[in-house]
């Protein structure tokens, strides 16, 4: 059967080629460091300076000085091939950077070296080019992980469709055909607990569909006839047919995983501190590398002490603290995080985290529990309001539905024991009705008292139902006993958070596509500075952008689809863990538990972590720098002047002060606690 052409996949393609590009240069970056690693101990062993340093020759050889040139061309060659062609590309955009500088340092090293062992009078720094390399590959190999991952939420997105579609055949019977094959028109069966495969409208049935991962809408939606239903919602308890009306890039999760592609491709960029560092170093190096050989030809001085003095500022710039100054933090920092539940994704916008102004959170699964409890009971008979809420939920505990799963939570929160139950029976997209202790119990929604001409009046009801609440009746015997009040709980950790982030100055919202009563109350409740209400999922990404329209540095807190554009359209993404897993690989950080106050914890861990980046990146800048006056030979009249070696110690020294340094953030670990454990 030919059916229509199938759905354009091309953005999807795009971020599957995009995350492949970041896999193939972490494996690329791994395989060439533990090469390089693999010449290194000759190369360091060979090296004369090593030797005389240790006080050990029994390693030397006719020809040693040979075999070490060619050991160190090869790391230089293989080792150093991604700096070199970062320079040759640097060079042509006119932004230098680290790959100018390490390639620059290399290569002076690798070239001066290269000429002393063919005759050139001078010293040899093919230990400190090796070394030099493994580091810069270890340190990019690590910063390439941890921004990989970001690209694979539309993947995420995409697995929410089924793959099969029952389509209805002319006979009544049903056939399997793949999702992709849909066209419009067609009719489509959806069973109990299915997803739903595509957009259309309900043309036999009825049943409740969760659409909460979609349009954040926390409670069931009832659809009957004519109902339109969107692909990807999860059927509740009963059997429809559908008729497909839209299929491909024209579905409503099609439009959401356009969004996330477009926020995502959008995200400004921030320079990294230590391209910034590593341009300013490199502007140092160079100039005083080159006023250092010119000047000291000038004063008389010959070739090889010009060359020798060059080096040695070269040696002394030489970016191997640099290297690890930001990638030892991150490591430290993200093991720390983990150890505390918080997965770090995207470094740069962790850094960010610490300039925040103000957090949205989504509510349902975020500042709520994302499930139903009876906040009220209340007794429209002589019924005790704990029988009436025994009965019920003796009742409904043989349901699956969510209202009932609350119906069952609320008694057992309140520690009341259930009775025995049988004849149970569902009333489609009504209610549920059975035997309990030899009485007839329904619990039912309000229209079906208006179907059947129950009326209740009730003043508590209506402030109940304003407040956003789920309103079902109890009846026993055909008689209105009560009825019970069921809301989305809020997380007992919330208030607690949303209180401390106002204490440090940042603003507390709530963005849900729950009802305005619902998130009226739930905004009370917190004391929250602002919500939005009722916003869809195309809308989500806007109010984000409204947001930072006035000004404000905002993250976003959630943990479903409904909130895949928000993460990806704030300065700062953070899921919750339980939600979703395209929330979680749209998201900049990753809450594993699902508690709020884990979101004020990781402001504190940020503000530690760019302490210590702001620290190592001046001891790896700073310190050498200071040092490039000494090695260039400004006090050469008075007796004091580093020779190569001694630079080469200097540089070291800065990047075992960096990674010490870079480990002390561990006794930071308060930092980010933000409350007790």
């Amino acid at each position: 059967m030919n059916r229509h052409t199938k759905p354009n996949h091309s953005a999807h393609k795009k971020h599957h080629n995009g995350q492949s590009h970041h896999e193939m240069m972490a494996k690329d970056f791994r395989k060439r460091f533990i090469i390089s690693m693999i010449f290194t101990p000759p190369v360091v062993l060979l090296s004369p300076l090593v030797q005389s340093l240790l006080g050990f020759d029994f390693l030397s050889f006719p020809g040693d000085i040979y075999a070490l040139f060619i050991l160190a061309t090869v790391v230089y060659l293989f080792g150093g091939y991604p700096f070199l062609k970062g320079l040759v590309q640097e060079v042509k955009k006119r932004q230098l950077g680290m790959m100018t500088l390490i390639a620059v340092a290399i290569s002076v090293a690798y070239f001066y070296s290269s000429a002393v062992v063919f005759g050139l009078e001078g010293t040899m720094f093919f230990w400190e080019l090796v070394t030099l390399i493994d580091i810069m590959l270890i340190g990019h190999w690590i910063e390439m992980r941890s921004v990989m991952g970001a690209s694979r939420a539309l993947e995420e997105l995409v697995k929410l469709m089924p793959a099969i579609a029952h389509v209805m055949k002319s006979d009544g019977s049903t056939e399997e055909v793949p999702t992709s094959d849909l066209r419009n028109g067609d009719k489509v069966l959806v069973k109990p607990g299915e997803r739903v495969p595509s957009d259309g409208i309900v043309i036999e049935g009825l049943t409740s569909m969760n659409e909460s991962m979609i349009t954040g809408e926390s409670k069931p939606v009832d659809k009957q006839l004519s109902d339109s239903v969107i692909g990807g919602a999860i059927n509740g308890e009963g059997s429809v047919v559908i008729e497909i009306t839209k299929t491909g890039s024209e579905t409503y999760l099609a439009q959401v995983i356009d969004l996330v592609r477009e926020a995502q491709e959008s995200r400004s960029r921030t320079q990294d501190l230590a391209n910034r560092a590593a341009f300013v170093l490199t502007v140092i190096a160079l100039v005083v590398g080159s006023v250092t050989l010119t000047g000291w030809l000038v004063l008389g001085q010959d070739v090889q002490f010009g060359i020798e003095r060059a080096v040695t500022v070269m040696v002394i710039t030489c970016p191997h603290a640099l290297g690890l100054a930001v990638p030892l933090v991150v490591s430290t920092s993200t093991s720390i995080s983990a150890k505390n539940g918080l997965l770090i994704r995207d470094r740069a916008a962790f850094e960010r985290a610490r300039e925040l102004q103000a957090i949205v959170f989504d509510k349902t699964g975020t500042l709520t529990e994302g499930e139903f409890s009876v906040t009220d009971v209340v007794s429209l008979s002589k019924m005790d309001e704990s029988q009436i809420l025994e009965l019920a939920a003796s009742l409904e505990v043989h349901s699956e539905h969510p209202i009932a799963r609350g119906v069952v939570r609320g008694a057992k929160e309140r520690e009341i024991s259930l009775k025995s139950a049988s004849d149970f029976k569902a009333i489609s997209g009504k209610g549920a009705t059975g035997i309990v202790d030899s009485q007839t119990v329904s619990v039912v929604s309000p229209g079906f008292l208006d179907e059947q001409g129950i009326l209740s009046e009730s003043v508590s009801l209506d402030e109940l139902a304003q407040k956003g609440h789920t309103v079902v009746y109890v009846l026993v015997n055909e008689e209105l006993v009560g009825a019970l009040a069921l809301a989305d709980v809020i997380r007992s950790e919330s208030k607690e958070a949303i209180t401390r982030l106002k204490s440090m100055g940042i603003q507390a919202m709530m963005l849900t596509g729950d009802n305005r009563h619902v998130a009226k109350w739930v905004a009370e409740e917190l004391e929250l500075d602002d919500y939005f209400a009722e916003v869809l999922p195309h809308e989500k990404s806007a109010k984000i952008r409204e947001i930072q329209n006035r000004g404000l540095t905002v993250a976003m807190v959630g943990d479903g689809v409904n909130d895949a554009p928000a993460l990806a359209q704030a300065d700062i993404g953070i899921a919750i863990g339980a939600g979703t897993d395209v929330a979680v690989e749209t998201a900049d950080i990753v809450l594993v538990r699902n508690d709020p106050l884990d979101a004020v914890s990781i402001l504190g861990l940020s503000k530690a972590t760019y302490s210590k980046m702001v620290q190592n990146l001046i001891w790896a800048t700073g310190y050498n720098a200071a040092a490039i006056p000494l090695a260039a030979g400004v006090l050469f009249s008075a007796g004091v002047l580093l020779s190569p070696a001694v630079g080469a110690v200097l540089m070291s020294l800065s990047t075992v002060i960096v990674a010490i340094n870079a480990r002390l953030l561990k006794v930071k670990r308060d930092l980010i606690e933000g409350r007790d454990r």
